[in-house]
């Protein structure tokens, strides 16, 4: 049923890192995250993906954060949600990763691009070997975060493979999302795979628009890690829009810069995206769901100006937060 979800289309926050000032795995704090992404209406979660820190499996935390996510989504969820969890590096390691998600009841594993060395050919093997495991969902990284030019037949293979069930496309690039689409849907089970937009810099685009015949099912966005109530009543309009409602759609229109301008303060585009982790981490802050905005790498934090921009496009479209709904929970999820 979970996975019904996925291919239906969801609202799907990529999972933050609770750290404590001591950068140590806040387990409270990381539960009330979970909690968070459930109450505001989060169709799944993301678990171990880049805005959780790759970083999580040196310092020995990918089972724990994890298990939190887990266990928290199954015993107060309610309702179907998917779980996904991001898998890393060569196949062995990512097989691994795989095997662990499986065994704590994941449903899909994300497969980060990311894999020096690697072509087209080691990461459709890779792609092959982790779907024994679990259904797979492809992922097209910006190049500003080391996501590799993947070509139109690299789309249409991974499409081919009976455990691909979606993928995420976040190159930051229309080009290359469109290149990736066309590919995916000259496949064979071109229809069975799922669009997911990543493309931070252009969700509402890709939610409205259309594909040879292809639109978006949803969204796996570190930008709904915040404000993530304020995304689901967004993405309930898209779906009234795509009925025939003629005013969501205009005022989806009217929106869709204005979703870009505050994209670019979470994730310091100013900056190259050097304070993209941090930026979701400050908002989140804020509100009160983290103590800080510790990452595991103490080089990472806020770029210079970047709070200020976030102060600003708060105030410039408060109808993009859910400050009041967090406030009002807070204490609930925290407890």
């Amino acid at each position: 049923m979970s996975l019904d979800v996925l291919r239906e289309g969801a609202v799907i926050p990529a999972h933050p890192l609770a750290l404590t000032e001591g950068r140590r795995l806040d387990e409270r704090r990381q539960r009330a995250l979970t909690r968070y992404y459930l109450a505001a209406g989060a169709g799944g979660l993301a678990v171990g993906v880049h805005t959780t820190q790759f970083e999580i499996r040196r310092a020995g935390l990918l089972r724990p954060v994890l298990e939190l996510a887990a266990e928290v989504v199954d015993a107060e969820a309610g309702r179907p949600v998917v779980k996904v969890a991001g898998a890393c590096g060569g196949t062995a390691q990512a097989v691994a990763e795989a095997e662990l998600a499986a065994s704590l009841g994941y449903h899909a594993v994300l497969l980060s691009p990311v894999v020096p060395g690697a072509d087209e050919e080691d990461l459709l093997a890779r792609a092959k070997a982790v779907g024994e495991v679990l259904p797979t969902i492809g992922f097209y990284l910006q190049p500003a975060i080391g996501g590799p030019s993947l070509s139109r037949d690299f789309w249409r293979r991974l499409a081919d493979q009976p455990s691909t069930v979606a993928v995420k496309l976040a190159p930051f690039d229309r080009y290359r999302t469109l290149e990736a689409v066309h590919g995916i849907v000259s496949s064979g089970r071109g229809q069975e795979v799922a669009l997911y937009t990543g493309n931070d810099d252009h969700i509402l685009g890709d939610l409205l628009g259309e594909v040879a015949g292809r639109r978006f099912a949803g969204g796996l966005l570190g930008q709904w890690a915040v404000w993530t109530r304020a995304a689901v009543r967004l993405f309930d309009q898209v779906r009234a829009a795509r009925s025939g409602d003629t005013a969501a759609l205009a005022s989806l229109v009217g929106s869709s810069a204005a979703v870009t301008d505050a994209n670019a303060a979470v994730f310091d585009a100013a900056h190259g995206f050097r304070g993209c982790i941090a930026g979701v981490h400050e908002v989140l802050r804020r509100q009160g769901l983290l103590a800080g905005v510790w990452c595991l790498d103490p080089a990472e934090g806020l770029s210079e100006g970047q709070a200020d921009e976030l102060t600003r496009v708060c105030a410039a479209y408060p109808w993009l937060t859910d400050d009041a709904f967090v406030a009002e929970h807070l204490d609930h999820w925290l407890r």
